[in-house]
C-alpha cells in the first residue's frame, strides 16, 4: 500500500457512549495543522487495497492538542465504522496529511461576532473544535482576530441524553464559566429520559427561541448547521424566515438523506 500522502495515527483512547456512538482519540506520528471546523480523512488498511479504506470525519479536537478526536456513529452497513469498532488502544490507522474543509468560523462577514451553531449528535464535532480553540486562545492571552471573543451559541440535538456524550458536561461548564458561549442541549424523546430537565424537541423546534434570546439576528449573526440533512434543511428554513440570507448560512451534511 502506498502511504506517501498519509500520516500514521495510533489510537490513544476510545470512549463509548453507546453501542453505536464513540469518540476515537488518535495520536499522529507527526504534527498535522488544521483550522478548527475542518475534517480529516481517516482510513484503515484493508487487504488487497492499494490505499487505505477512507472516510472523512470532522475533527473535534483543537489544533493545539496532540491528538485528533473523532466523534463517530457506527453504521452497520458502513464500510469503515464497523472496522473502527474493532480497534483497541495502540492500534494504528492512517490520516491524510492535508486536513481540509470550508466549514470554519466565518470571520469575513462584516465584523459579525455572533455565531449560531446547530448540530445533531456527531455534527457537534466542528463546533467543539472551534470552542476549544477559542478557549485556548483566550487562556494564552490571544484575542480572536484582535478583538473581543466570538459569541458562540451552540444548539445540540439528540434523541436521548446519552447521545450528547461527555461534550454535554464540557460545554455546560463553558456556558457556566464564560461570557462567550451559550450551550443549549435538546432531546427529542424526553419520555424515555425521565431525569432530563433541559430543552425538548428537535433543533429546529427550539432554534428561533434561543436565537432571539441571544440576539442572533440576521443583521448581527452567522448561522451554521452540521449533521443530519433534515435538521440542516429545517434550521436553514427557520433562519431564512428570520431574514438570514444564503451568504450568512453555512452547512456541513454528514450524509445524504
Amino acid at each position: 500500500m502506498n502511504t506517501d500522502k498519509y500520516c500514521r495515527v495510533r489510537l490513544a483512547e476510545r470512549i463509548d457512549f453507546a453501542d453505536d456512538l464513540a469518540v476515537f482519540r488518535f495520536r499522529p506520528d507527526e504534527a498535522l495543522g488544521f483550522t478548527p471546523g475542518q475534517y480529516a480523512t481517516l482510513g484503515l488498511e484493508v487487504d488487497g487495497r492499494e490505499r487505505p479504506l477512507l472516510r472523512p470525519y470532522s475533527v473535534a479536537s483543537a489544533p493545539h492538542e496532540d491528538v485528533l478526536d473523532f466523534f463517530v456513529e457506527r453504521l452497520e452497513e458502513g464500510a469503515l465504522t464497523p472496522r473502527l469498532w474493532d480497534l483497541a488502544p495502540g492500534d494504528s490507522a492512517w490520516v491524510r496529511r492535508r486536513i481540509v474543509g470550508l466549514f470554519t468560523l466565518d470571520t469575513e462577514s462584516g465584523g459579525r461576532r455572533r455565531h449560531l451553531m446547530c448540530a445533531t449528535v456527531t455534527g457537534l464535532a466542528p463546533f467543539i473544535s472551534i470552542a476549544r480553540a477559542q478557549q485556548h486562545a483566550l487562556a494564552t492571552g490571544a484575542r480572536p482576530d484582535g478583538g473581543e471573543p466570538h459569541r458562540l451559541v451552540i444548539i445540540h440535538g439528540a434523541s436521548y441524553p446519552h447521545e450528547l456524550g461527555f461534550y454535554h458536561d464540557e460545554l455546560a461548564e463553558l456556558d457556566r464559566t464564560t461570557d462567550w458561549l451559550r450551550y443549549v442541549p435538546t432531546v427529542s424523546r424526553p419520555r424515555e429520559a425521565e431525569d432530563w430537565t433541559g430543552e425538548t424537541g428537535r433543533v429546529g423546534d427550539v432554534l428561533r427561541k434561543h436565537a432571539d434570546a441571544e440576539g442572533c439576528t440576521a443583521e448581527r449573526a452567522v448561522g451554521y448547521a452540521c449533521g443530519h440533512p433534515q435538521m440542516i434543511e429545517h434550521a436553514h428554513a427557520v433562519l431564512q424566515r428570520a431574514g438570514f440570507d444564503d451568504e450568512h448560512l453555512h452547512e456541513e451534511k454528514y450524509f445524504r438523506a
